[in-house]
This record gives structure tokens, sequence and C-alpha cells, in this order.
């Protein structure tokens, strides 16, 4: 339950008092700039005569609280301590050394009056006073404001435009996300922000038995030293060795499994299932229902890779992916659907892989769905999908209801920060419940770090060189110091696409495929603001089932669909860092009509493809027909959210482009939407942008029928060490086009099915040669 009676494992709890010691490593001059940037992005603004945008629209899109709680909001600055020394921690923290470098080295020009007078322009530095030119920090806000628009639109200066976006993203992260030492946070009165469940505890918390589904196999070694992790290893049973010259702990099992998500619990099952000692390594922690807070820096921090802050190395995309135990199942949004039948038929024809075409892969699929509990209807639908469906309707659009690994009567809308109702069926909570029960071991906080791979005496008949025997990890806990080696027959792979390429890379695997082919379903967002007085539309933003409701943008007769539009789930700090930013107070005020202000996302295909290089190095641009298809989908959002009602409508562009839809004619709206998707360019020195976001990634190792097409086989194995496997959503061979977790968890089935066939083949051809 936590310390003090919370809800909630530590972890995963806020609480914001002020650091004793911070360790950024930023100068004094670099913070004076900083905190000036901070107190422009999030300026303290006048309370009185200052419009209220949820009165003005005819409904207040806030909370309660009064005048006094609005005031408070209003005068609130986000260069206010603690808020620009959090900021500059969690930089140091979570930024890659050439994008804090960047960030440090602006921050110095900044803190000079040379380097401000180059970066801002004489006409805001220079000064009649002594001594004429001005630094950032003493520059009125008015003139800040001015530099921020401009380095954000900058199209012949890229770093600056960089720059603009890192500390724009990190300051309203941190100033939306920051919680006091009760894990509230003081703008959420204003704002009406109050996700359910956020305060009270659930009914059936009280009838929880304390055991979890997992602590008959779990091994968390956050809570192990050196000298008690060989024996709670062997507790679980397992064989256990150390060799003290090598500081090595070595644990004999059949299956070695790197990763606990959509890939890995199935594979971890299917095996354990088969009479297979497994063990799975986890570099995330152990969570439960019990455990989720809805908190949303502290969930983010624990429950995603790099705490959600992943992107491409240009920055024009943001990469959500879990990393806890379940992975991506225990945080993304309850979407299930199947593999569309025209996209098995074209990796079983196209790409050569005829086991998408089959009769056992259609059973998986059932399996999955069975083993998930998947429920086809929804009892009652949030804001949001409520308007998908309304917006549609009214223009006579397709909508289909999306199945769930939930009850129908499931209403969560904080699953992403895991689902605190216990409803959503994970990996954590079926496949790897089922592992576990069937003897799997799972090593929590537990970094995979290289594979063990030896020479293959003479490759085998795939012309394998190599045999891999393990896998070599190391925990994150720094009370453990020993290399943690687990020595297997088979050794899986299922840590994602972001990062399967990266330990195969870095085990010394060149397959020409492994990193390559990497596709995201690229999102882009448009929003709709809601009075409260939009007759038959009730409810928050953040409230409801995350995605119940689908529609398809058309292509032509015949084609598969342009886009996909679906509904996200975005927390109050997430929307801050995804709103575009023209303006201290154009912000501030979006902010207050966060909980009325629904999105939509359209999703793509993607057929161009970006290159995983290292850990969290990811190279990524669209290619021109997925951005017209993204275009297409854009314009067919805004114009549902049009239809079922909003006020205002508009795009997350970075120059804030919107239209108002009350009174507004046909043609006015037309208009509008023939600019959404198009960017000034580089003549005009300035560019609008937005930032794409993606949940799913797929096909970075991905099947091929020989090792020119791929990265492993199609029986999930590499193609140059035997008894390496991936299962994982790398080994996809392009893009699904749908919400893929049902795919992957399939795809592993049925890899794993085979890997079991093959050990139990190789034990049959051992015993006879005893004989």
């Amino acid at each position: 339950m936590g310390a003090g009676g919370k809800r909630g494992h530590p972890l995963l709890r806020g609480g914001g008092a002020r650091r004793e010691r911070y360790t950024h490593g930023f100068s004094a001059s670099q913070m004076d700039a900083l905190t000036a940037l901070c107190g422009a992005l999030v300026p303290s603004l006048p309370p009185t005569g200052s419009r209220n945008p949820q009165e003005e629209d005819g409904g207040r899109g806030g909370g309660g609280g009064g005048n006094k709680v609005m005031e408070e909001f209003l005068l609130a600055s986000a260069a206010d301590p603690p808020v620009p020394d959090e900021v500059a921690e969690l930089m140091a923290r979570r930024c890659l050394p050439e994008a804090l470098a960047l960030v440090r080295a602006v921050l110095w020009l900044l803190g000079t009056r040379l380097g401000s007078l180059a970066l801002c322009g004489a006409s805001r530095c220079l000064s009649w006073r002594f001594p004429f030119v001005r630094r950032f920090a003493e520059l009125p806000l008015e003139h800040r404001e001015a530099a921020l628009r401009r380095w954000s639109r900058q199209a012949l200066l890229p770093p600056l435009r960089m720059f603009f976006l890192i500390t724009k993203v990190f300051c309203l992260y941190v100033f939306y996300s920051w919680t006091d030492e009760n894990s509230e946070n003081p703008h959420c009165r204003a704002i009406g922000y109050s996700p359910p469940l956020a305060d009270e505890e659930p009914a059936a918390e009280a009838e929880r038995p304390e055991k979890r589904p997992l602590d008959d196999g779990v091994v968390e070694t956050i809570n192990e030293t050196d000298a008690s992790m060989p024996a709670t290893l062997a507790e679980k049973g397992l064989t256990v060795t150390e060799d003290a010259a090598r500081n090595v702990c070595r644990v004999e099992c059949d299956v070695a499994i790197v990763g606990s998500g959509c890939g890995g619990g199935v594979a971890a099952a299917v095996l354990a299932g088969a009479g297979y000692k497994v063990v799975v390594i986890e570099k995330g922690n152990y969570f439960t229902a019990r455990d989720y807070t809805a908190v949303e820096a502290p969930s983010m921090d624990q429950l995603y890779e790099a705490g959600g802050f992943v992107s491409t190395i240009s920055g024009s995309a943001l990469l959500l992916a879990g990393s806890t135990v379940g992975g991506g199942t225990a945080v993304n949004w309850s979407a299930c659907i199947k593999t569309p039948d025209d996209v098995r038929g074209e990796w079983a024809r196209d790409q050569g892989l005829p086991l998408f075409a089959t009769d056992e892969y259609a059973a998986a699929m059932d399996k999955v769905f069975d083993r998930l509990g998947v429920t086809h209807g929804c009892t009652e639908e949030g804001l949001q999908n409520k308007v998908l469906r309304k917006g549609c309707e009214k223009l006579g659009y397709k909508v289909e209801s999306v199945s769930r690994n939930s009850s129908e009567g499931h209403y969560c809308g904080s699953c992403g920060f895991g689902c605190r109702t216990g409803d959503k069926r994970g990996t954590d909570t079926t496949w790897l419940v089922d592992a576990v029960s069937r003897g799997a071991v799972i090593l929590t906080g537990c970094k995979a770090e290289k594979l063990l791979l030896e020479r293959s005496g003479g490759g085998d008949a795939g012309g394998r060189a190599k045999r891999c025997v393990g896998v070599a990890a190391r925990s994150t806990n720094p009370a453990i110091t020993r290399t943690l080696e687990v020595r297997a027959r088979a050794t899986i792979s299922a840590c994602g696409s972001l990062l399967t390429p990266v330990l195969l890379r870095g085990s010394g695997l060149s397959n020409r495929h492994i990193g390559k082919n990497l596709h995201l379903h690229p999102t882009a967002l448009v929003w709709g603001y809601f009075p409260d007085t939009t007759p038959g539309l009730r409810g928050k933003m953040y409230e409801g089932g995350i995605i119940t409701s689908l529609h398809k943008v058309e292509g032509r007769p015949g084609a598969p669909a342009r886009a996909i539009l679906e509904t996200p789930a975005m927390g109050l700090a997430a929307a801050g860092t995804q709103f575009p930013w023209v303006s201290g107070r154009d912000m501030k005020e979006r902010m207050l009509r966060y909980g009325r202000t629904v999105h939509l996302f359209s999703m793509v295909r993607d057929r161009g493809s970006g290159t995983v290089h290292g850990e969290r190095r990811i190279a990524y641009h669209l290619d021109a027909t997925d951005r017209e298809n993204m275009r297409a989908g854009l314009r067919r959002a805004l114009r549902v959210l049009a239809a079922a009602g909003a006020a205002e409508i508009g795009t997350h562009r970075s120059d804030g482009q919107r239209f108002v839809c009350r009174g507004a004619t046909e043609a006015a709206l037309e208009e509008f939407l023939d600019g959404v998707g198009v960017v000034r360019g580089p003549q005009s020195k300035a560019e609008a942008w937005s930032l794409c976001c993606t949940a799913h990634q797929m096909g970075s190792c991905r099947m091929g029928a020989t090792a020119a097409d791929g990265a492993v086989d199609a029986r999930g194995e590499s193609w140059e060490a035997r008894r390496l496997y991936v299962c994982d959503g790398s080994v996809l061979p392009s893009a699904v086009g749908v919400n893929p977790m049902v795919t992957i968890q399939s795809v592993a089935y049925c890899l794993a099915t085979g890997i079991a066939e093959s050990l139990r083949r190789d034990h049959d051809q051992a015993s006879e040669k005893s004989y």
C-alpha cells in the first residue's frame, strides 16, 4: 500500500519536496538564462482583467476553486523555484549527450551580452543605457517571447529550433507534472484536472490478497544484494553457480527471454507450458493495479522507456515504449485488432512468409483473443470517443467499434499510467501468470547487456557460423555488482523494436537488416474545444475508455485506408508539451480549457521507414506518400470535430493554426482545411511544423525468406546465430496498419510453438545418439 497508508508503490508516487542538492551541472549564468526562458514559456500573468476562456466560451472547462485558485494559476510562473532546477535536472538525466551539449551551449550564449545579441537580435537587446546590450535574462517578457517564437519556426538555423523544442518540452512537462509532498499538482484545481480514482481507493482494494499474481516467480533485483541474489534465485528452482574471480553469478535454464511485453510474455507462457525452464529478464520493475497512482511524472518515469523522453535524432517524432513488467501491454490503450486480411496476404505473398496465410496463424489470433478476454462492446464511451462517433455519423462516415482486452464496462482513462482498476489484461496479468504457474522465473530491474555467442563448429544447414548460449545481464540496482550470466539452450530477444537491434548489434551480429526497416505508425494530433454547454457531450477528455471507436479514411476504390482516426490518452503535462506554443498567455488559456479539449489523431501505415542506430538513436522521416496520407487524415479529423459541435478547432502546428467554427461558412472551413499539413518553406526563413508521436514500433529485425531479405528467418531464428530468436514487434515484415498488440502476440505464439518443437527435436536426437 505504500508509506503513510497511501495507495501506490513509492516509485509511482510524486512528492515534490525540493532536492537538497542538484547535480545537473549548469552554471549560474546558464541557470539565469534557463530561468528567464522558463519564465517566458510559462509567465506570471496579472489576474485582473485577464479573460477566462472557459467563461467566455459559455462554460467552465476548468474545475472549481473560485477566483483565488484561478488567480494563483495565472500568477504562477515556471521561473519560480524549484521548476528551473528541476528542468535542468531532467534535461541532464534524459537528453542525449549532443542534445544536452546544444542546450548548454545556447544557454551559455544567452548568458552573455554578445551571444544574446546574436541570437535575439539588435531590436530586442540594444538599450540606450550602459552597457547598451542586454543579456537574455534582462529582456522584458515580450522580447523574450518574441525571441522564442522566432526560434520555434527557425528554418535556416535548425539547432535553434531544436533548442526551443527541448526547452519547451522539458519546461512545460515539469511545470504541469510537478507535485507537492501530497502528490498533488497545485494547478490541477484551476485547470479542472481530476482523473477518476485519483483520490479514492477501488472498492475491491480491501478484498485483494497481499500476494501478487507473479510473486511465485518474480525476483526483484532492486531488493537484492550480491550476497542475497544467489540464494533467492535458487529458491525459485534455478541452478546457480558463483564465479568470484570473474564477479559473475551464473544461472542455468532451458530458455532465456529478454523482455516481458507482447512477445516475451507470450513466448514465456508457451515455452514454460511445454515443460521448459524459462527465465525472463526485464529491466523495468514490477507493479500491479494496487501500485498505480495516475500521478503523471513518476508513472512516466517508471513505466516508459527513458521516462517517455525518446525521440528521433531530428526531434521530429516522439516515441513511447513501455518499460516495465508487461512492457507496452501494461500501459497501452487496450485496442485489440486482428491482423487485417490484406496485410496477411501481402506478407505471405510478397514477402515469401507463408505463415501469415495459414490456419495456424488464424488460430493463434483466436487464442490471443481468448487469453486476453477480449470484449467487443462498450457500455459507455468517454467524451473523446463520443465526439469521434458523433462527428462521423453526422457526416455519414463509417465508425467501427474497437475490441478491448477488458470488460465492456471498463471506463478507465488512465490506463496509459497502468490500469488502476485491474480490468485491463496485459501480459503481466495473463501470459506471464501462466508462465510463472509453470515454473518460469522473472528477473526485474535487470538489463541485458550482451548475448553470449560461440563459434558453431562449421555452422549448420542454414550457414549459421555462431551459436547463442545465453545472455549477460546486469541489475540496475547499484548494490549488485555481479554480472548475471543466464545460460540457456535457446535465447529469445523480445525487448522491442527500439532495443532488440541494439542488443543484437552490440553482441556482434552484422546482418544488414538489423536496425533497418523501422516502422512507427506515425500520428499527428488535432484538437477541438467543446464548451460545457455543448449539447449531448458531457464529461472530460481524460475520462472513459481510451480507444473504443475508430474511423478509416478511405483511399481510392479497392485500396487500403489512407489513415485511421482514433483518440489518445493525454495527461496534463503531456498536453502542455504537445500544444503549440505561441505565447505564454495563449498556452495558459489552452491549459485552462484542457478538460474539454478533445484530441483526435491521424495514424498512417507508413511505407517509408527509419533506422535504429543505437540506444535512443533513431532516424526517421515521413516519405511523401505517408505525409499526404497524414494530411488527408488530419483534414478528415478536423472536419469530424467541427461536425460534432466544436467551438474551435486546430492543429498542433508550431504557428498555432486554429479556426473558430461558430458562425463560419463551409467555404471558410474548406479554406482552413486547405492549409492543413502545408508548411512554409525556408525561403520565408520560417517554417511551421508539427511533432509526430508514435507508440507502435515495428520491423527493425524483420522476418525474411532469406538472409538478404531480413534479420531472422520465418521461424524467428537469427540468420547468423543458431538458437537465437526474436519474438517481438521487430520481426514484423512491415507496418501492420492497425494497433499491433494482437499481431505481435499472435506471431510470438507461433514462433514460440516452433521453438518448443525445435527444442524437443534436439532433445530426441540427443537421446538417440546416447544409445
